[in-house]
């Protein structure tokens, strides 16, 4: 059997518009505090670690590939690392990975 019209619309109930909105307000809340506000703190984390880099640092790039900071550009974006003996690339620096190793700045 079909519901007849008048049926139909007091199904429909007639709660307020705010009610309504919670649930995808809650939502949005949860989203925020479990998955932008932690990569927020990573990304900034990240920033922070790569404008420490100095010479004598051991990193390891996204590629994998390990090895010893020999030259901090400061003009570019880029950072020069010994791979092996004399072997020397060029990198990015936001794609330095990690940090294994830190060395102490030279006194003065």
């Amino acid at each position: 059997m079909l519901a007849t019209p008048a049926y139909a619309q007091a199904a429909g109930g007639g709660g307020s518009a705010l009610a309504s909105f919670i649930p995808l307000i809650l939502i949005f809340a949860i989203m925020y505090f479990l998955l932008i506000r932690p990569q927020q703190k990573k990304l900034k984390d990240h920033q922070a670690m790569v404008e420490a880099l100095r010479r004598g640092d051991q990193v390891v790039t996204q590629g994998g590939i390990i090895g010893k900071v020999t030259r901090v550009r400061e003009e570019g974006n880029e950072i020069e690392v010994e791979i092996a003996s004399g072997v020397r690339v060029r990198v990015v620096r936001s794609t330095i990975a990690q940090v294994l190793s830190k060395t102490e700045p030279a006194p003065e």
